[in-house]
């Protein structure tokens, strides 16, 4: 299994026509799951920061093979060319999801400790969306706040949301998400845990093995951060 981030600033127009075109599973080989939503910076105050027309395609496959099928054969993946994109080995997961292996460690402790790549994923309950962005934006505004976190960005095609976020290490990572001196993370799943805000999520932490391209704008992508941990 592995995983796969676009993420390209398109115009509004394109956007919709990536949303429309995105690959289906069953009907492109190798590919397991997909996603194709709206991208934003991860939030330090209350407001959200869209960009318009960036859009993410996060998608589950079997092998690297059936990325590149996509990225060399698909009219999307030609709308995506000019973004950025990275590939992902799972090292770590929480919940389940759809293409997800079951196979991935469920333990904290991961044999790796260079930069790590997190991706939270949820199909959220619409009655539950008020509490769950109110619990989720202190959660975010810790991580943005967080000294290990390199680069992030929020997608969101509601009921779908997700985070992609770049950590220097999984000990800064493992800090945010579990740690005593700022407990808002920690907090966030306790609140979730009572009351559940998805009818479906995940928490996967990957070590990122191929980065290519670059953003821009006011999110830019660290390219030469992931590059030093990245393999061809």
């Amino acid at each position: 299994m592995r995983v796969s981030v676009h993420i390209a600033d398109v115009g509004a127009r394109s956007l919709v026509r990536v949303m429309r075109g995105q690959p289906r599973p069953g009907e492109f080989e190798g590919l397991r799951s997909i996603d194709v939503a709206v991208a934003a910076p991860l939030r330090a105050s209350s407001l959200p920061s869209p960009q318009p027309g960036r859009v993410a395609m996060l998608a589950f496959w079997d092998d690297d093979a059936a990325i590149d099928r996509f990225e060399s054969s698909h009219p999307v993946a030609s709308m995506l060319a000019d973004g950025w994109s990275v590939r992902l080995e799972a090292l770590r997961r929480w919940g389940s999801w759809p293409g997800l292996d079951e196979s991935v460690p469920t333990d904290r402790a991961t044999p790796h400790d260079g930069t790590a790549v997190v991706v939270t994923l949820a199909r959220t309950r619409m009655s539950q969306l008020p509490r769950f962005l109110r619990t989720s934006e202190k959660a975010e505004r810790a991580a943005v706040e967080s000294p290990g976190l390199l680069w992030g960005t929020a997608l969101a095609r509601p009921p779908y949301f997700a985070t992609v976020s770049v950590w220097d290490g999984t000990r800064s990572l493992s800090t945010y998400a579990y740690g005593r001196r700022d407990p808002r993370h920690a907090e966030a799943i306790e609140v979730d845990q009572g009351k559940p805000f998805h009818h479906l999520s995940a928490f996967i932490r990957f070590r990122p093995y191929r980065s290519t391209g670059l953003l821009g704008g006011k999110n830019p992508q660290p390219i030469a951060l992931l590059a030093d941990t990245a393999t061809q």
